[in-house]
């Protein structure tokens, strides 16, 4: 996918709450469906039941209040979550990584974009390149 079809962490946010909005306006009009064609009675021949107008309000009053929860408690979560997105610029010696026409070390920008902490450590081909064979093997606690 080129970086002209990437997805934005805005529309990305824009199309979770469309999908919320719409399943519980869906919700509204199942419990309006429900009440003026008395569903249960015509889908399973239950005893049919009167038009219910204060019970049909309340339910999609309530049902609306909870969606309202949901998609702003989800809208402020997904506004902390931060996420690594795009075209990063790396050296291919240091591996520093350019950002508004600096050269910052990979774990800054790591760090100051997401929630992932760095701990250093060496790799075996890095500890024999660096240190030889005379360099103690890692213990495995």
């Amino acid at each position: 996918m080129g970086i002209e079809g990437a997805i934005t962490k805005k529309s990305l946010t824009r199309a979770i709450a469309a999908v919320e909005v719409a399943g519980f306006l869906a919700l509204v009009l199942l419990v309006w469906l429900n009440e003026i064609f008395d569903l249960p009675h015509r889908l399973f021949g239950a005893e049919e039941t009167p038009i219910n107008w204060v019970e049909s309000v309340t339910e999609s009053a309530l049902i609306l209040l909870l969606g309202f929860f949901v998609v702003g408690s989800t809208l402020r979560f997904l506004r902390r979550i931060r996420y690594l997105e795009g075209l990063l610029p790396v050296c291919a010696y240091c591996k520093r990584i350019r950002t508004e026409g600096t050269w910052v070390p990979i774990e800054n920008y790591v760090s100051d974009h997401s929630a992932a902490l760095f701990s250093h450590g060496l790799c075996p081909d890095c500890r024999r390149e660096h240190y030889g064979e005379t360099a103690a093997e890692p213990r495995g606690d």
